[in-house]
């Protein structure tokens, strides 16, 4: 008896991590974890810098990531990357991930932070679509309504969305504006990608002032964009910083849930975003 409980001290021991997790899935957790876009290939030696494993116990986890497509070896010297595996589990991550039930709870917190009227915006084509709104609680309101549709050369959701679109398509659609509008559109472009949001005044609604954020997608494309949408009687000047963090936030946490890999640091502070670099 006394031995039978000797191993199973020992098999907890051994398979247990902090928490109440399993130690070699945690292992195996942080090898996956190792590989980022900058680096996307990583010898032995590098893998093992960086999640502090002794030779023989990281070579079976690799020998085991591997066994199930998660991980191969190539090249002399051998080197080793994410594999078929993982593109599988994102495609069903991918396909089980619905827009709106993610972004409620982000947009429920953005309207009561900001009193005002928040919605997700979609791309398609040339145009954002509106998906899902939230309505301000006061009497006097601005609000588009889901199924809203229009052109991105338009408004703030119009412009965060084409200031974060690649080079060559944002000239292509600047190309077909009135050369009367198309050196002020292209400054404006600028002036969202230099601050991570756009504003707009009376451009789509009268009397209405809009701030937009955009959203990327898991390959780090711009997928839309959160608005808030508030009347020039209460939204004031004083209320642009403000406002344009809270849409930023938004933003960033729905990109994160849709894959997309900038996110913030360790400190809590965003760490340098495709947002912040801009497309130019």
């Amino acid at each position: 008896m006394q031995g039978k409980h000797s191993f199973m001290a020992r098999e907890d021991t051994e398979t247990k991590g902090e928490g109440g997790t399993v130690r070699a899935v945690d292992r195996a957790i942080a090898i996956l974890q190792c590989f980022t876009a900058d680096k996307p290939a990583l010898s032995v030696l590098e893998i093992q810098r960086r999640v502090g494993l002794s030779r023989p116990t990281l070579y079976r986890l690799l020998q085991t990531l591997a066994a199930t497509g998660l991980v191969r070896a190539e090249g002399d010297p051998q080197r080793f990357r994410l594999a078929h595996g993982v593109m599988e589990l994102a495609h069903v991550w991918l396909a089980g991930l619905n827009k709106v039930d993610v972004a409620r709870p982000i947009l429920e917190d953005l309207r009561e932070a900001t009193g005002e009227t928040a919605a997700l915006f979609v791309l398609r084509e040339q145009k954002r679509i509106c998906v899902f709104e939230l309505e301000s609680h006061h009497a006097l309101t601005i609000a588009r309504g889901v199924g809203d549709t229009g052109d991105i050369t338009l408004g703030a959701s119009g412009k965060a969305i084409l200031a974060y679109l690649d080079e060559k398509r944002r000239d292509a659609i600047l190309g077909q504006v009135a050369k009367a509008r198309r050196a002020e559109l292209a400054k404006a472009l600028e002036t969202v990608r230099n601050r991570g949001f756009a504003t707009s005044e009376s451009e789509v609604i009268v009397g209405a002032v809009a701030f937009a954020a955009p959203t990327f997608n898991h390959n780090g494309e711009v997928a839309g964009c959160v608005g808030v949408f508030g009347p020039r009687a209460r939204v004031k000047d004083s209320d642009i910083p403000r406002f344009g963090a809270l849409v930023m936030q938004a933003a960033n946490a729905i990109s994160l849930q849709f894959g997309y890999g900038a996110g913030e640091d360790a400190r809590g502070k965003p760490s340098k975003s495709r947002r912040e670099r801009g497309l130019a």
